[in-house]
């Protein structure tokens, strides 16, 4: 197992190396001029202009940036924006909030949809089965931004529950209607990943082997079909906390959530290559985590799955 995680821990190596690269080349290779954009419609000053770009780096050539960007970064300088403000703050600002908001969802689409696929699964061709596969279908078929918009209307405008805008970022009570909406696309993705894994595994050998034994059907159902339908879904999953946060661009903006999308958003506007730079960093680093905890946790879930 050790020998794996650290086999594990060097590909990672060269796949954070190539990601930054390219988004920091992506990134700076937007059309317009960022820093004569700070004067707006107003004509700039050539000499000031030149002065920013020499202060900013942004005279050098693009590899020369690139290497000075990762320099700073391993020494925990993520630059600054054209506000001349650092971006580590404005990381260390938006970034808790965010982590929230898809920890919330990421629960969410965990207890509601291995829930709901759990129930569809043992009662296959029944009317909670039926009726679970229509609702699924429904919200994977309804964009983010109708379904943040009914979800507004109805438990804002109409039920007066929640506030339809969040008030306060910090407040985590105020994070459950924009934590639904975002959750809402992966829980139905989930709860029909669950239903047909566990269609299909019910009918194995070892689940017959198991009931023949006379276990109590809760036994049977956590400990040998449940564990074993879940490596999917597992899957899925660690791949979808890192969407969660980075996805969050269009559910914050729409209940106004002052987190990592609504920062990447104006950034984007900006043209602000090492604000966007940072946070892709830190999405890097949470999408190569979570793969390499789920790796780990195909071996929790089967036993037949062994890491020498």
């Amino acid at each position: 197992m050790g020998r794996f995680v650290a086999r594990r821990l060097l590909q990672m190596i060269p796949v954070f190396f190539g990601t930054t690269l390219l988004i920091f080349v992506m990134v700076h290779a937007l059309p317009g001029d960022p820093v004569a954009a700070m004067w707006g419609d107003k004509a700039p000053d050539p000499a000031q202009v030149a002065a920013l770009k020499h202060q900013m780096g942004l005279d050098q050539p693009m590899w020369q940036q690139y290497l000075d960007y990762m320099g700073g970064l391993f020494t925990g300088d993520f630059g600054t924006t054209l506000a001349n403000r650092p971006v580590l703050d404005v990381i260390t600002e938006a970034l808790p909030v965010t982590i929230r908001l898809a920890l919330f969802a990421f629960a969410i689409e965990i207890v509601l949809g291995i829930g709901i696929g759990l129930f569809a699964g043992l009662r296959r061709g029944k009317v909670f089965d039926k009726s679970a596969l229509i609702f699924t279908l429904l919200l994977i078929s309804i964009p983010i931004p109708v379904l943040g918009f009914i979800f507004q209307t109805t438990f804002a405008d109409n039920l007066h529950w929640v506030t339809p805008t969040v008030q306060d970022s910090n407040d985590i009570t105020q994070l459950v209607l924009p934590a639904l909406v975002l959750g809402s696309v992966s829980l139905a993705f989930v709860a029909r990943l669950t239903r047909t894994s566990i269609a299909e595994n019910i009918k194995a050998d070892y689940v017959r082997t198991a009931v023949a034994k006379g276990l109590p059907q809760r036994k049977v159902i956590g400990t040998h079909l449940l564990r074993n339908s879940l490596i999917p879904v597992v899957t899925f999953l660690g791949t979808d906390l890192g969407s969660l946060m980075g996805g969050a661009i269009v559910t914050e903006g729409i209940f106004n959530v002052k987190g990592v999308g609504n920062a990447l958003y104006h950034a984007i506007n900006l043209k602000e290559g090492s604000t966007v730079s940072g946070f892709v960093v830190f999405l890097v680093v949470v999408y190569l985590a979570a793969g390499l905890i789920v790796d780990l946790l195909y071996a929790v879930l089967d036993p037949r799955i062994r890491y020498a």
